[in-house]
């Protein structure tokens, strides 16, 4: 009996609905478009883990390859919808600071002794993916460097696997000193108190890592200004406050994808993922995290209770044993901001927080947004009810999303009026 090509497309159609449909809260706009999105990740991710089984390819590797397509298709920004266009007169140039590769956006020149903004931009992807030279983070630079008149340095720092923590923290560290310099201030007619760092994700957690250390380092005659992050990742001790536990299965952003994320850039064993979700590496039984360490990272009292809401607390009281000896990292500010003294973020600059409601790092940047506070410094937290992780990224077709296009212009604006 031969089967009829209508009955076969039903079927693959249905196939196809059941792989692409997740629920979404309802507050989430352009749902479907979103859950396409997932779908292509979630399929490179699929494909590149058997690749990598097969022993063909790293799957790191395999998804950049895959991701290379969306960004060749990025040219530019749409200037009908974000009034951006190709910015023809922003110079772009591809150097090195400091021996670390950077591409450099020059906004047209002002009038003689003028004085432009600076700022320094590290793109995210989990300290694996995404470069600053290609898709929407070169789009998002020229755009930023062309309205606010401004010199942004994008860094090129390097990935994992080739590399894990400290290195792609000590390659912006690198560049940001190097950008700070007298000299290349004045090459490129930099104010200098009007420089910036900034960073998404991954790139947020090397730019709140990268201004602590600046902050604190009397051997810098210049420091950053400000530093403005986009749901930033800041700690990896709890993974199940309520932003976690909430968001855990919304994307594009899962739970144990974020703590694979972590495994890989501590240079750990991808096989511990399930005890850090069940929080086992930051049990009581480890002495050396301090209830003084504890307190830095306590939602309980940082986070605003309407972000609370039922959640509880999971502390282990006896988890495995030697997890934090076997991960030095976890406890290491430099790979987690949020656990900084309060005497370092006294000296930390002004400061402007993105946050997503649906996000598993929301608490990360609350958390951060009031500590910071208590320090006394001065933060805006732009939170985004209907936000998503990536969503600043989604600005550019095909993955344009309406919340990324304002949020874009959120940070903007911050920018336009605080640096």
């Amino acid at each position: 009996m031969r089967v009829q090509p209508v009955v076969v497309t039903v079927l693959l159609t249905a196939a196809v609905a059941y792989y692409v449909y997740i629920p979404l809260p309802d507050a989430i706009q352009e749902p479907w478009k979103l859950m396409m999105l997932d779908a292509g990740f979630r399929a490179a991710m699929q494909l590149a883990s058997l690749k990598d089984w097969l022993g063909f390819d790293h799957y790191i590797r395999s998804i950049r390859k895959s991701t290379e397509g969306f960004e060749g298709m990025i040219k530019g920004l749409d200037s009908s919808e974000s009034g951006g266009g190709v910015m023809p007169g922003v110079k772009v140039s591809d150097i090195t600071f400091a021996g670390i590769p950077v591409r450099v956006y020059e906004p047209p020149a002002g009038g003689e002794g003028h004085l432009r903004r600076g700022l320094m931009y590290f793109h995210g992807g989990g300290w694996a993916l995404g470069s600053a030279k290609k898709g929407s983070y070169d789009a998002i630079n020229r755009m930023v460097s062309d309205e606010l008149s401004a010199v942004v340095v994008s860094v090129e720092y390097r990935l994992y696997p080739e590399v894990h923590f400290p290195v792609p923290y000590l390659d912006c560290l690198a560049a940001a000193k190097h950008f700070l310099s007298p000299d290349v201030l004045a090459k490129y007619a930099i104010d200098p108190e009007r420089v910036a760092v900034s960073g998404d994700s991954a790139g947020g957690n090397l730019a709140a890592a990268v201004a602590q250390e600046i902050s604190i380092d009397d051997t810098m005659s210049l420091k950053f200004s400000i530093q403005a992050l986009i749901y930033p990742v800041l700690q990896a001790l709890d993974f199940n406050t309520p932003s976690y536990l909430q968001n855990q299965d919304i994307p594009i952003l899962y739970r144990p994808v974020m703590v694979r994320f972590w495994l890989q850039y501590l240079g750990a064993d991808l096989s511990l993922q399930h005890q850090l979700l069940v929080n086992n590496h930051s049990s009581l039984h480890h002495s050396t995290i301090t209830p003084d360490l504890r307190a830095r990272l306590d939602w309980t009292v940082l986070l605003p209770s309407k972000y609370k809401k039922d959640y509880k607390p999971l502390i282990v009281k006896k988890g495995s044993q030697g997890l934090v000896k076997e991960v030095p990292g976890l406890l290491d500010v430099r790979a987690s901001p949020l656990l900084a003294g309060p005497e370092v973020l006294a000296k930390c600059p002004r400061t402007y927080i993105v946050t997503c409601e649906y996000d598993v790092l929301r608490d990360d940047g609350l958390m951060y947004a009031r500590r910071l506070q208590d320090a006394g410094v001065t933060v805006t937290n732009d939170h985004y009810e209907d936000g998503f992780h990536g969503c600043f990224s989604f600005i550019v077709w095909p993955m344009d999303f309406d919340i990324g296009r304002k949020m874009l212009r959120g940070y903007i604006n911050w920018l336009q009026n605080n640096l």
